[in-house]
């Protein structure tokens, strides 16, 4: 894709008419040349119900090549706002009304609580009907209403600056703030990550993240399909189907986080066969670190260099990637800036030396203007075009950013700062640890104490005490967690996220 195209529309041109764009495990797959043809006549659909650039369509759909299809065809004419199909009532007439959705898009025959929140609210609804048939994502839609639709509507595509995506932020401490990226804004961003891991139309992404989650949206769909290439849509992450669509869909690479890795890198030794006829390019990670000693196994194992990037919503997602052979990777970091720029700042905005901790800021083509309607968070977050990214890191000589912690997460023992990403880390070291999270909980004298969560690797036992020993070697007393709680599984969110905030009250230490 070059750096002239900055619109959805013109981002799905990059593919040969006749090669596959779309495609599912055990599907057919959708050519470009069909994909684009889907776009247009949708976009007329929607114009007929008078849904204009810039108007708010929402979907509920669980994730597969409809999820795909319907965030290019929505946000190539209007703007697209994916919502979780695990959100409750409630929640989807926050989400609803916040936007001020002018259509809903749901499944036909899904039964959803979206549905009744959106007659209450008076919002239209779409049923979306499949045609797996026809290609992977092919699909019609049936309005809910008798209103008749305009006849005369043309499908004209949006502009540049127009807003192709609308997501919330997570809200984990206050109400989630709206984040509006443009056309060109998602197009950047798809390029950089694009650019980044070289891809070309020999690429093909087995695709496993949630299309609702800005990751899965730019790293797992857009950047492949701005180069030609093509996206291998599953049903949504499983650990125990992975290799069965791994051997079907033989994927040049796929893009996770972290608790997805591990989950795979579990189930690999039964998986031999397919793993030791992988022909996989390179493996991405990305929306929350990555432990180096899961990078090593994973590129033990599956015989492909590991490229840990950072991202996040208010950057249309990449910010900064580590490299693909032969420059350096070095795990630990996120590697260098990958499309906007990136300065280690201090309280004062000033850029702090190499090697000295300081806020991430940046500021590029991928950024968001800004929160909608929010002048307060707009006032906190941006300075002179750039934007605060709330986490705490520094840079080396290199250019290598290491992320040492959000600056919310970060724990206050008393006046001491502690990195949670630095006690998980040493803490990964131990052979029986599959994870480790480390967080803060209440303390009566101290403000905060340490603790963390442990899962264990298949049968093998460890206490609490040796794990506290074995910290206490490497780490500082006051860094050794004073709580560890050994569990099968550790709460994540929506998208597979392991989660800090928050987590004491989730696990009763609160």
């Amino acid at each position: 894709m070059t750096e002239s195209v900055s619109t959805i529309a013109a981002l799905l041109e990059a593919g040969d008419g006749d090669y596959p764009a779309i495609s599912a495990p055990g599907g057919v797959p959708l050519t470009y040349g069909a994909l684009r043809s889907l776009v247009a006549d949708t976009i007329k659909s929607l114009r007929a119900r008078g849904i204009q650039p810039n108007d708010r369509v929402a979907y509920v759909l669980d994730n597969g090549p409809e999820a795909a299809t319907t965030f290019l065809s929505v946000a190539a004419g209007g703007t697209a706002a994916p919502l979780n199909p695990a959100y409750r009532a409630d929640e989807y007439e926050f989400y609803l009304s916040d936007l001020g959705a002018k259509l809903l898009i749901v499944a036909q025959g899904k039964a959803s609580s979206s549905v009744e929140v959106a007659a209450k609210l008076g919002v239209p609804v779409a049923r979306l009907v499949a045609h797996p048939e026809r290609g992977a994502g092919t699909f019609s839609l049936e309005f809910d209403d008798a209103e008749r639709a305009s006849s005369s509507a043309s499908g004209d595509f949006a502009n540049p600056d127009d807003v192709a995506l609308v997501l919330h932020t997570s809200g984990t401490t206050s109400r989630p703030k709206i984040v509006p990226l443009t056309q060109r804004n998602v197009c950047a961003s798809a390029r950089n990550v694009s650019q980044t891991l070289a891809l070309t139309p020999d690429d093909r992404n087995l695709s496993i993240m949630p299309l609702f989650h800005i990751h899965g949206l730019i790293a797992s769909l857009l950047a492949p399909l701005s180069a030609g290439a093509e996206v291998s849509c599953s049903p949504g992450f499983n650990a125990l189907k992975f290799f069965g669509w791994m051997a079907e869909v033989k994927p040049t690479w796929y893009t996770a986080v972290p608790t997805m890795h591990q989950a795979i890198l579990a189930r690999a030794p039964k998986n031999a066969d397919v793993v030791a006829e992988s022909r996989l390019r390179f493996i991405r990670s990305s929306s929350s670190a990555l432990p180096p000693t899961v990078i090593a196994e994973l590129e033990r194992v599956f015989r492909a260099p590991v490229v840990e990037a950072y991202g996040m919503t208010e950057a249309a997602h990449q910010m900064a990637s580590n490299p693909l052979p032969p420059r350096a990777r070095k795990p630990g970091t996120v590697g260098p800036n990958a499309g906007p720029e990136v300065r280690i700042v201090d309280d004062r905005w000033n850029t702090v030396p190499r090697g000295m901790t300081g806020e991430i800021v940046i500021r590029g083509e991928n950024v968001t203007r800004g929160y909608e309607n929010n002048p307060a968070a707009n006032d906190t977050a941006f300075f002179d075009g750039w934007f605060r990214t709330g986490d705490q890191g520094t840079m080396d000589d290199d250019g290598y950013v290491s992320i040492t912690g959000r600056l919310k997460e970060i724990i206050n023992r008393g006046g001491e700062k502690i990195s949670p990403r630095e006690v998980d880390e040493i803490i990964m070291e131990h052979p029986a640890v599959h994870q480790c999270v480390t967080f803060g909980m209440p303390h009566e004298m101290l403000g905060e104490e340490v603790a963390a969560a442990i899962v264990l690797k298949e049968g093998v036992a460890c206490d609490d005490r040796e794990l506290r020993q074995f910290a206490s070697v490497r780490l500082a007393d006051f860094k050794v967690p004073k709580k560890i709680l050994i569990l099968k599984e550790i709460p994540v969110g929506a998208t597979g996220k392991l989660q800090r905030i928050g987590l004491a009250q989730k696990l009763g230490l609160g």
